[in-house]
């Protein structure tokens, strides 16, 4: 029996106001975007299930919305449809865990709230995809991370919405950022009449919430949302800036409060506004979850913020100077400790039980969904590098707030220590621990990382002489000022370079995004960057593409520039 609407709607038992509804999202019902005005979303595709999600903008009581989904773009074949409730305790957003689908398929969905005049209110429409599986010939993501509001124009987000094929978005973390109007990357803002609200830092929950509000009423956003579903995890913006298990460096407990309620209200708001599956035992904050692309990958999402990270050293805390002279021995003794972690010794173990199941299972490729990035990057001797009249002209055009940083972080070329302690780069024992679980599962391990603001093609080694482990490709931002935009000259890029083995290539100033294309004997990775984000008008270009085939036993081999 085909299965049409009506037919759809027996065989679920779905009776006559079910109906009546269906009816009018077929023939009665008109998009509406003040009721909708966030859009649709879907994301944590399964090769059964996906989530669905809106926001009913326009009511202020509890509110029943009807949801849809269909097998074919012109919405005619409906194949699920149902009721979901909402209401101010979860600020009014709408997201169900629709089952029953077939693996590997396109779908589309939207949702009606009907009211007492004639016509019911529509939502925009949007696409999923299952995944699939079996043998599967190849997969295509869309990798994106760090999306200041106030920076620019949503303009990479664009450039994902029209992409002819995206299976899936990964967001690596800082949808949004907590910062007031007048904190870091806001002079953008203020030029183009694009500040965030609420225009104060966020704190409580209703203010996580209004900010969330904003970032999703841009029309940008919203498009790549309805263009493919999203894996998401959180970096620490979704907080506070820096961030670890018991505070961040962006929190004051004197006068912002407790970090516990502050960061259990920040979390509780991602989770309305994301199409994010919820754990069924309430455990929010361990957002750690693995998806499989048929045979050919498995995506393995980490969380290094918020269950189990140590608090980062900095080196204006934790380098003692004395007489002039840092001690650099006792440095290392704290920032080697094998105590520090950036995960729990259960997320640990989940992910080496993932990785040697993904082996056994034949899949080509393990993928990690990663925060931060993992490769060994030493801060450059920059003025070594240019000589010290070029450097200290190079400082002198470097904005006030900018100039002592950079400054420390030549200085630190000197020693060989890391550029980035909030990276992989701070926690090297927790480094450590994992890639020992790579080698022991033979896996070939494809890394992304986001927050750096930067493209990067990474090579990691093994730091017990076993060879080249994985690869990585460190993902730009969609909008967040970076390194590059203060300092233009090429030497930052060639700095590091030069100075670190395992980095291929970086761009320090391109936004944009990540074009991951899995097949079963390689990964490429294209660096796709957008021509401006300070007017809408814009084009995109590859900045550069590498790919790295895998070792049959286990690793990857070099990156290769295609």
């Amino acid at each position: 029996m085909a299965i049409n609407r009506r037919n759809a709607l027996a065989l679920l038992g779905l009776g006559g106001g079910v109906a009546m509804a269906m009816k009018a999202s077929a023939m009665d019902s008109t998009e509406d975007s003040a009721v909708f005005a966030h859009g649709v979303a879907s994301g944590d595709p399964l090769a059964d299930r996906a989530i669905i999600w809106t926001r009913v903008a326009a009511s202020s009581g509890e509110t029943r919305v009807l949801w849809a989904v269909y097998a074919d773009e012109a919405m005619k074949e409906n194949i699920a449809q149902g009721w979901a409730d909402t209401g101010a305790s979860r600020d009014f957003t709408v997201k169900v865990d629709v089952t029953g689908l077939k693996p590997g398929r396109d779908y589309w969905y939207h949702f009606i709230l009907p009211r007492r005049e004639d016509n019911a209110a529509r939502s925009p429409r949007g696409h999923l995809r299952t995944l699939p599986t079996g043998k599967t010939k190849d997969v295509v993501l869309a990798v994106a991370n760090c999306a200041l509001y106030p920076g620019g124009y949503y303009n990479a987000y664009q450039a994902i919405a029209d992409l002819k094929r995206v299976d899936a978005v990964l967001f690596l973390g800082d949808y949004i950022y907590e910062y007031g109007a007048d904190a870091y990357g806001t002079k953008t803002g203020h030029a183009l009449n694009r500040l965030a609200d609420p225009p104060h830092e966020c704190i409580t929950l209703d203010d996580y919430r209004v900010r969330l509000a904003c970032h999703r009423a841009d029309p940008q956003l919203q498009a790549a949302h309805a263009r493919a579903p999203w894996i998401v995890t959180w970096d620490d913006h979704e907080t506070a800036n820096d961030s670890w298990e018991h505070g961040a460096e962006d929190h004051q407990p004197k006068t912002e409060g407790d970090w516990d309620t502050r960061k259990a209200a920040a979390i509780k708001a991602f989770y309305e506004w994301m199409p994010i599956r919820e754990p069924a035992d309430g455990s929010l904050f361990a957002s750690y979850r693995s998806f499989d692309f048929g045979d050919l990958a498995s995506l393995i999402m980490t969380e290094t913020r918020l269950t189990a990270r140590t608090q980062q050293l900095t080196y204006a805390k934790d380098l003692t100077i004395t007489d002039g002279k840092p001690d650099i021995e006792g440095f290392k003794a704290k920032w080697k400790d094998p105590e520090r972690r950036m995960m729990s010794p259960a997320q640990e173990d989940w992910i080496g039980k993932q990785l040697s199941a993904s082996v056994k299972a034949g899949h080509a490729w393990q993928v990690l969904g990663n925060q931060v990035v993992m490769a060994k990057i030493a801060a450059p001797d920059f003025a070594q590098k240019i000589g010290e009249e070029a450097w200290a002209a190079t400082m002198a055009k470097l904005p006030d707030d900018y100039r002592g940083r950079v400054m420390r972080l030549s200085q630190l070329g000197k020693t060989g220590l890391p550029y980035n302690l909030d990276s992989w780069d701070g926690y090297p024992a927790d480094r450590l621990r994992l890639y020992r679980a790579f080698k022991a599962a033979n896996a070939r391990p494809i890394v992304l990382s986001g927050d750096s603001h930067a493209f990067w093609a990474n090579e990691l080694h093994d730091e017990e002489g076993a060879g080249l482990l994985a690869a990585e490709f460190g993902v730009t931002g969609i909008s967040s000022p970076g390194a590059g935009d203060v300092i233009k000259e090429a030497f930052l890029a060639e700095g590091f370079i030069e100075t670190n083995d395992e980095v291929r290539f970086t761009d320090q100033a391109a936004k944009g995004f990540l074009l991951l294309t899995l097949t079963r004997d390689s990964a490429k990775g294209e660096m796709m960057a957008v021509s401006t984000i300070m007017e809408k008008a814009f084009t995109t270009r590859v900045v550069k593409a590498y790919s790295v085939k895998h070792s049959k036993w286990g690793g990857v081999t070099p990156l290769e520039e295609v």
